[in-house]
């Protein structure tokens, strides 16, 4: 990008499923997660500011960051919650929000929803 272009601070989106309330299986759909965030929006590790997880209820068998931290995501700040129990909403659910800096535009930007999380945002396009 040229010199002159201003970088901004935007929000990424991105959520995946799992079968099983189990830590690989987390681990494992969080890394997929985030690795397609990261190709979809061409970013580094500096460019995050920071990286909000969070599970749906059923999901307790590890913190979804470890698997940013083993993707070199060592300086991120990170955080873990749980979404709302709301009947009905989508079970077995891994979702993130995230700050980086970019120098892509609001409509630019590319959320990344995989597996069973597909069906959060079908107005998106499949990605992965």
């Amino acid at each position: 990008m040229p010199d002159s272009a201003p970088r901004s601070a935007r929000g990424i989106r991105g959520a995946t499923t799992v079968d099983r309330n189990d830590r690989e299986a987390i681990l494992d759909a969080t890394r997929e997660m985030v690795q397609q965030i990261i190709a979809a929006n061409d970013l580094r590790a500096e460019d995050v500011a920071m990286a909000w997880f969070t599970t749906t209820p059923d999901l307790t068998a590890d913190f979804p960051a470890i698997a940013a931290r083993q993707l070199g995501w060592t300086h991120v700040a990170l955080m873990c919650g749980h979404e709302m129990n709301v009947p009905g909403a989508l079970p077995m659910c891994i979702r993130v929000a995230l700050i980086a800096n970019t120098f892509r535009a609001q409509e630019e930007v590319t959320h990344v929803y995989l597996r069973g999380a597909r069906a959060l945002r079908p107005d998106l396009p499949a990605i992965g």
